[in-house]
């Protein structure tokens, strides 16, 4: 049997779930334009009622896909749990793969990307070269922030209020006996990692298991993600990650960030051309 088209199932009424389809109109309505909206933006973009959008908005807050302060609503991170199968199937990250693959090529060690997703890490991208863990790492898997190189430079990211925030909600877990789990001394690693502009762990996540990070800035400047390479202490000491990783890490991150920018300059380009 033929699939039936999206318009067909509009037309039955026991196929198409309206209620759905509002919450993915309201998903979509955010966007780089759009990053953050009112209640009444909201309703006016996507043509709902304020009562209707009210409803999806706070529903969205409660299910972990929104955030807001009272007022404004933006997503959360977590909306990319919507899109992991088809970033694992499509490998979305183009814009990072290439520099990514470069730097585990250059350095023959797995390289990752994510991002922060309230007391967790995401993995967003990842070339692996050896297994390093007990568990198998890929897109979608979530990791401790206060435990991970990456997690370090994403928080170190936070304004401070906003890290200031995350130190209360988080639990610090101790995951081996070098794990840092102390507030003020974890605080003093993440504003050190901003100076320096990296991050660094010592079998802090994993015994055996040594990392380095860089963060990865949006076109305003911000910390939007991270990157890293991971490698057994057996193979790579600590000087090692800074003098032999750290040049290639920060390279990519700088190559990452000017493909970015150069396709979110495309994307403008044509909607601007659209627009006339």
């Amino acid at each position: 049997m033929a699939p039936r088209s999206i318009s067909a199932a509009r037309s039955s009424s026991d196929e198409y779930v309206q209620s759905l389809a509002r919450g993915l109109s309201v998903i979509k309505t955010f966007g780089a334009d759009a990053p953050s909206l009112t209640l009444s933006e909201v309703a006016v973009r996507t043509g709902l009622s304020r009562a209707t959008a009210r409803r999806i908005l706070w529903t969205l807050h409660g299910l972990g896909y929104v955030q807001t302060d009272g007022r404004n609503f933006k997503l959360a991170v977590r909306t990319l749990d919507l899109g992991y199968a088809y970033l694992s199937s499509m490998n979305l990250w183009e814009a990072a793969q290439p520099y990514m693959e470069a730097v585990a090529e250059q350095v023959h060690e797995s390289c990752s990307a994510s991002v922060l997703d309230d007391t967790e890490i995401v993995y967003v991208a990842r070339v692996p070269t050896h297994r390093i863990m007990s568990i198998t790492l890929g897109i979608g898997t979530r990791l401790p922030a206060h435990a991970t190189s990456m997690g370090r430079v994403l928080l170190a990211g936070l304004a401070s209020e906003d890290l200031e925030a995350w130190f209360r909600r988080a639990k610090l877990e101790r995951l081996t006996e070098k794990t840092v789990v102390d507030p003020k001394r974890l605080l003093q690693i993440v504003e050190s990692s901003r100076r320096r502009g990296f991050a660094m762990v010592d079998q802090e996540l994993e015994q055996g298991l040594r990392s380095i990070a860089v963060p990865i800035h949006d076109a305003a400047g911000a910390v939007a993600a991270a990157v890293n390479v991971s490698a057994h202490v057996s193979r790579v000491s600590s000087t090692a990650l800074v003098k032999k990783f750290l040049p290639h890490l920060r390279r990519a991150a700088e190559g990452i960030e000017t493909a970015v920018a150069m396709r979110q300059g495309i994307v403008g380009l044509r909607r601007s051309r659209q627009g006339r």
